[in-house]
């Protein structure tokens, strides 16, 4: 037996124009621009299967962001943000930005200098340290590694500083000839 059919969602003016960028942008992702399809044809007043079946999805999907749309609708969050995951349940961060800065910087010096004859840092001698430091009550060294990868930090490979070199100045001979190059188009074209 067939369902009601359902009124047709109200959608703004300033709202449907950001649907339809949403939807035609290239660099959207995949999941919002559906997302976006989905409630423009609920707004033209069409039903969850024919949504279903045109974007071949099924009804509960287009039921579930028709109901939220609906429910954040009063809201006044940007069109994107309403299409948006909503936040997964789950446990907090374990570790505060803090401490994982404190990681970064303590990859970033040499292993010498907290008294570890190493070369190189690995993730277990960081988690070592980090617990002998106190700066976190315990960690993986695995945890360690996938922090490090995730900030693309691989002090096995190469050495880092947390400040950069100081920069030198130029001899006098260079300077001048930066200084040639800077002069104006038409003393360019008299040298010429």
């Amino acid at each position: 037996m067939p369902g009601r059919a359902l009124p047709a969602l109200i959608v703004s003016e300033t709202e449907r124009h950001e649907l339809e960028q949403l939807v035609k942008r290239p660099s959207t992702p995949q999941q919002l621009a559906l997302r976006g399809k989905i409630i423009l044809r609920a707004s033209e007043g069409e039903s969850q299967g024919q949504i279903a079946r045109e974007l071949a999805i099924g009804e509960q999907m287009s039921r579930c962001w028709r109901r939220r749309w609906q429910a954040l609708q009063a809201s006044e969050l940007p069109v994107a943000e309403r299409l948006a995951d909503a936040p997964r349940a789950g446990a907090p961060a374990t570790f505060t930005l803090e401490q994982i800065t404190q990681l970064y910087a303590l990859a970033c010096a040499p292993p010498e200098q907290y008294g570890r004859p190493l070369s190189h840092w690995t993730p277990r001698e960081l988690a070592d340290e980090l617990v002998k430091q106190g700066i976190v009550e315990s960690i993986s060294g695995r945890h360690v590694g996938r922090l490090l990868a995730e900030a693309e930090l691989k002090p096995h490979q190469s050495r880092y500083w947390l400040h950069p070199p100081r920069t030198q100045t130029l001899p006098g001979k260079l300077k001048t000839s930066a200084r040639s190059t800077n002069r104006p188009p038409s003393a360019l074209d008299v040298e010429r």
